[in-house]
């Protein structure tokens, strides 16, 4: 994807200006859903991605290739929206490195629950949901490494944290995930007619 996002940057500052919508198509689908993560509200996420798209484009020629173009790009949608919650008066970057410190945080091998008895497709739909209930601290952290699978490196790129606040924010993510999803089943089992739950017994 980096030589292809490298072409068309290439051709765009060669002055073919509508290859950026090439750029635009490329990356949109992520971008929105980083921007959802953050800002749970698709009009307001709609709207901080026109300006992050107008942003990017203006601030091509100096973009230096430090990192990939996604990456780059992704700064600029978690700095957008950042600011847009700003003026909400939530605070995105409240310091958990001072609450936490001299504690290690490595993220669980097991993403969730893997005795789970739940069809892929229903399950998988639950914890899509879930995610997005995620606190805006958090839901950003998590949807940049595991669904984006990028690294810790790249995330204290995108989100100017320290390394171990990523780490903080995606194990509390990742907890909060997990006890989410753990309640919807318990109540899901609870609300199974007995006979069928004696059975399955």
């Amino acid at each position: 994807m980096h030589d292809k996002d490298q072409s068309i940057v290439d051709r765009v500052l060669a002055g073919e200006k509508r290859a950026y919508a090439e750029l635009v198509d490329r990356h949109k689908d992520k971008a929105m859903t980083l921007a959802m993560r953050m800002l749970k509200n698709r009009e307001d996420a709609e709207e901080a991605l026109q300006d992050v798209f107008v942003r990017a484009f203006h601030a091509l020629p100096r973009f230096e290739w430090k990192s990939s173009f996604s990456t780059w790009l992704y700064r600029i949608v978690f700095n957008v929206c950042a600011s847009a919650l700003a003026r909400r008066g939530e605070e995105l970057h409240r310091s958990i490195d001072e609450e936490t410190e001299g504690e290690t945080f490595d993220p669980p091998s097991d993403l969730l629950l893997p005795d789970a008895q739940y069809e892929s497709a229903e399950f998988a739909t639950m914890v899509r949901e879930e995610v997005e209930r995620l606190p805006s601290m958090y839901g950003p952290i998590f949807t940049l490494f595991v669904m984006q699978e990028m690294s810790y490196e790249e995330i204290v790129n995108v989100t100017g944290l320290s390394l171990s606040a990523v780490k903080v924010r995606l194990f509390r993510a990742r907890a909060l995930l997990r006890e989410a999803v753990a309640k919807r089943l318990a109540n899901d089992i609870a609300e199974l007619p007995k006979e069928g739950v004696q059975e399955s017994l």
